[in-house]
């Protein structure tokens, strides 16, 4: 899978692309991931990428040339599956979305920033939007690095135990069980006894009620949607 990610401060999210399960997607030849700075594709002498809004109102707008030239580019070399525009009032980012992201080959993320882009790219040239929450950031940077880690981490061979991610919360519409590991015994604090049993059985049926309770008392709304 190969990710594109246009932005106005790539620095911002470089960091966080090349370590942990993203960098070790991307050694194991599972995932690319790409930073574009789109200061680079525009033809201001300044390296200027956005201007005041027509109309007239507070903040800036990212321009509409530079953010076509580059997806002009990349476009260029390869087919896109989605061209994905981070933006608060995109649909609502969850784990069904990076489900189906993950199996797709190519993909473009374009991080919102300032004000906002030209609302003409939105309409010719993006085909998805997402946010990945109700609130405001400093920039579409973080919400590109989210998306890409929740997505990457799905690709079968990225994680060892592929089991691991499959019983992730939310991944069946449930929030995950409570898990122990060793002492089974801390301070008078025990492990669950049937943890302890070695019945497989009875641990899945243990597990299964006690995401359904956790759900159903830390996130009700998950339980009406299921």
């Amino acid at each position: 899978m190969r990710i594109d990610i246009l932005a106005v401060l790539p620095e911002m999210i470089d960091g966080m692309l090349h370590c942990s399960i993203l960098q070790r997607a991307c050694e194991k030849g599972l995932a690319e991931i790409h930073l574009h700075n789109l200061r680079d594709y525009t033809s201001d002498k300044w390296r200027r990428i956005d201007d005041y809004p027509f109309g007239g109102d507070a903040g800036m707008v990212i321009r509409i040339e530079p953010v076509d030239r580059a997806i002009a580019s990349l476009k260029a070399e390869r087919t896109y599956d989605e061209i994905i525009y981070t933006s608060p009032d995109g649909e609502k980012f969850n784990q069904p979305t990076a489900n189906i992201l993950s199996m797709m080959k190519n993909i473009i993320i374009l991080c919102g920033h300032y004000k906002g882009i030209d609302h003409r790219i939105r309409e010719h040239l993006i085909t998805k939007e997402i946010s990945i929450g109700d609130y405001v950031l400093t920039g579409g940077e973080i919400a590109a690095a989210v998306i890409a880690d929740a997505t990457v981490r799905l690709i079968p061979g990225v994680i060892g135990d592929e089991q691991s991610a499959l019983s992730d919360s939310f991944q069946d519409g449930l929030l995950a069980p409570p898990v122990y590991t060793r002492p089974a015994q801390y301070k008078g604090w025990n492990v669950p006894d049937v943890l302890l049993s070695g019945h497989e059985r009875k641990i899945r049926e243990w597990r299964f009620r006690q995401a359904q309770e956790r759900t159903k008392r830390l996130r009700p709304e998950l339980t009406d949607e299921t």
